[in-house]
């Protein structure tokens, strides 16, 4: 593995060609029965003046996991949009740094669903996040 290389099991998300394109790569991995593993390393696009993950690649993190999280509960899919998104900033993100997003699908109803989850560097949480999304089915 190099040093930019994803854990084993990870695979490349592929996701829509667009404005993710700028925050990844991002990486999936299925995880057992529970919402898909999203992973990211931090690149030096990622970083800012203070070396370290700008507070914004977190943010969107955060948004791609939450949403995709919602995307792949249902078949057929569901399209997610952002009504509320809330992060809690723990610690730091440095250069080189592999971030897990862990998510959890709260509920789902008819028009929203409700989420929540940490994004983790190994297995210390480096910030929390909830999210509602309104979805069209």
């Amino acid at each position: 593995m190099t040093d930019l290389a994803p854990p084993e099991g990870f695979i490349p998300a592929e996701f829509t060609p667009g404005f993710l394109d700028h925050g990844g790569p991002y990486f999936l991995k299925k995880n057992g029965g529970a919402p898909l593993l999203l992973g990211l390393r931090i690149c030096s696009h990622h970083i800012n003046y203070r070396d370290a993950a700008h507070g914004g690649v977190i943010s969107t993190f955060a948004d791609v996991a939450l949403s995709h999280a919602v995307y792949d509960a249902e078949r057929p899919r569901v399209a997610p949009s952002t009504i509320t998104l809330q992060i809690n900033y723990l610690k730091g993100a440095k250069l080189g740094d592999w971030l897990e997003a862990r998510v959890r699908i709260d509920r789902i109803g008819g028009r929203t669903a409700y989420t929540s989850g940490e994004i983790v560097r190994g297995e210390e949480p480096i910030a929390t996040m909830n999210g509602v999304f309104a979805i069209k089915r």
